[in-house]
């Protein structure tokens, strides 16, 4: 099959906290569709890389100064918290210090909270300490080389750069 993509990225989260099955079947589908590729695969739910970030949460849901905690798992145990979708729609709510009118906005427009969060994550940012997010920076620095230099490579978890 030829593509006329030169890298591509497909992320499944992992729904637990053993990413290697589902890095397995990515890397399977890239095999099988013979293309150069990346799994994004975050532990448990993309929504843990999310929790990374106090001080994102309390502003993008408008209050930036907000004293609430939020009950966010610490830094190190975020890729072992279970629904991490619905730790960070607590923290939202949680930091918006809001009730009424402006609280069932808050929760109607989680979506938007998250879709937000995920434009402002910071890549050099306390995501950066979590074993998943170190993955994927380090599968895309060697794609990105090999698609650069012309030549096949096969990453750490198994990804296969192909060029």
């Amino acid at each position: 099959m030829v593509t006329p993509y030169d890298l591509v990225f497909l992320h499944r989260d992992a729904d637990t906290e053993d990413s290697g099955p589902r890095l397995a079947e990515v890397n399977s589908a890239f095999a099988e569709a013979r293309v150069a590729g990346v799994p994004v695969v975050p532990v448990q739910e993309t929504e843990a890389w999310l929790l990374t970030d106090e001080q994102a949460i309390r502003d993008v849901v408008g209050r930036p100064s907000g004293k609430t905690p939020l009950g966010l798992p610490k830094l190190q145990r975020i890729e072992a918290a279970k629904q991490p979708k619905e730790i960070l729609a607590r923290a939202c709510v949680a930091a918006s210090e809001s009730s009424g009118k402006r609280l069932r906005r808050v929760r109607r427009d989680f979506g938007l909270h998250r879709s937000t969060l995920l434009e402002r994550l910071d890549p050099d940012g306390p995501v950066s300490s979590l074993p998943s997010f170190q993955r994927l920076v380090k599968d895309t620095t060697t794609a990105v080389q090999a698609c650069l230099g012309g030549r096949a490579h096969s990453g750490e978890n198994g990804a296969i750069f192909r060029t």
